[in-house]
């Protein structure tokens, strides 16, 4: 075996180990970029009686409301989770969730029980989620069923 031989068996583990390192370094930076995402209703929503589903790939986020306090839980941690309640005139009410116990779930008391509990009932809300440097933003519709 030449010295060369000896040399290139001794820096090819490296240089692999150097290459994983950096394209992880990489990959996460990628990440951390800004970005806006599209989450798009999963068929017909209506969070009085927790059908809601949003969903964009593998991402989804689930939008509830029980006695007033309206919950997002999501398929991924969230760094923040803002819902906006958008009347007729178009007049909007931001509500700034707030964390529980972990990053998956988000709530806060809202007034959307006092406009769309009744059957029949629709009412438009915009829902913005940040991940890192992505933010998922929706608008859609809620429609009371039952």
């Amino acid at each position: 075996m030449n010295k060369h031989t000896k040399v290139a068996i001794i820096v090819a583990p490296i240089l692999t180990i150097l290459g994983f390192a950096l394209a992880d370094l990489w990959e996460e930076n990628q990440a951390e970029k800004e970005k806006i995402i599209i989450l798009k209703p999963e068929g017909h929503c209506d969070i009085i009686n927790k059908n809601c589903v949003l969903i964009s790939g593998e991402f989804k986020i689930n939008v509830s409301d029980e006695a007033g306090v309206t919950e997002v839980n999501s398929t991924f941690p969230l760094d923040s989770a803002t819902l906006f309640l958008v009347d007729k005139n178009d007049k909007i009410s931001p509500y700034p969730l707030g964390m529980q116990k972990t990053p998956y779930y988000w709530e806060s008391p809202t007034h959307l029980r006092n406009v769309a509990s009744n059957k029949g009932d629709s009412y438009k809300l915009r829902l913005i989620a940040k991940i890192k440097g992505g933010q998922y933003i929706s608008e859609f519709y809620t429609q009371t069923v039952k």
